[in-house]
């Protein structure tokens, strides 16, 4: 199994009266950095590490402190926040400005990768993501190429055995070389 996390931001508070009291700018208003409905997907496979690369300075760094650590635990696979929300795989988190805090929702994404031995055309391509996603554990399919392979997202607490995903691709010829 793989991870990506997403981090999407679902609101944005203001404290007019604390900027007013505490800043130097007092109507410095709402962050100008995040906007609601922004949202980054962050990956750890086929050499591509985008902990790293987006993280540093790509994103405030208050934020980043707040966040990172959430991010951090989705991409190895672990619980975000067991017994705290309804969901563990799942973190509602803000940043450290008390005057304009960003909210932010932390998700992990559970995922299988079916790597292949040669990219498929498009028609195959189609047929292929018809039959996984008419499994009822796969949520969504994508492929990606240059060397190729299948991310099949999945249900985190029942994903598909490994044998139903090739039973779904019997018919297709495909040369499924692992499954990560």
């Amino acid at each position: 199994m793989q991870y990506q996390c997403r981090v999407s931001v679902i609101d944005k508070k203001v404290f007019p009266d604390l900027q007013e009291r505490y800043l130097n700018d007092p109507k410095a208003g709402a962050c100008p950095f995040y906007h609601v409905g922004d949202t980054f997907l962050f990956k750890r496979y086929g050499g591509e590490d985008t902990f790293w690369t987006m993280g540093k300075g790509s994103h405030c760094a208050e934020a980043w402190d707040a966040i990172s650590r959430y991010i951090y635990t989705a991409l190895q696979g672990g619980s975000i926040m067991r017994g705290w929300t309804h969901d563990e795989h799942m973190m509602i988190a803000c940043c450290n400005d008390g005057t304009r805090p960003v909210i932010f929702k932390i998700e992990r994404l559970d995922y299988k990768v079916l790597v292949l031995s040669e990219n498929p055309e498009e028609v195959i391509k189609c047929e292929v993501k018809q039959a996984l996603e008419s499994l009822d554990r796969v949520n969504r399919v994508e492929f990606h190429e240059n060397p190729g392979w299948i991310e099949v997202f999945c249900d985190r607490n029942d994903p598909p055995h490994d044998e139903e995903l090739l039973d779904a691709l019997s018919s297709s010829n495909l040369e499924i070389v692992r499954i990560d």
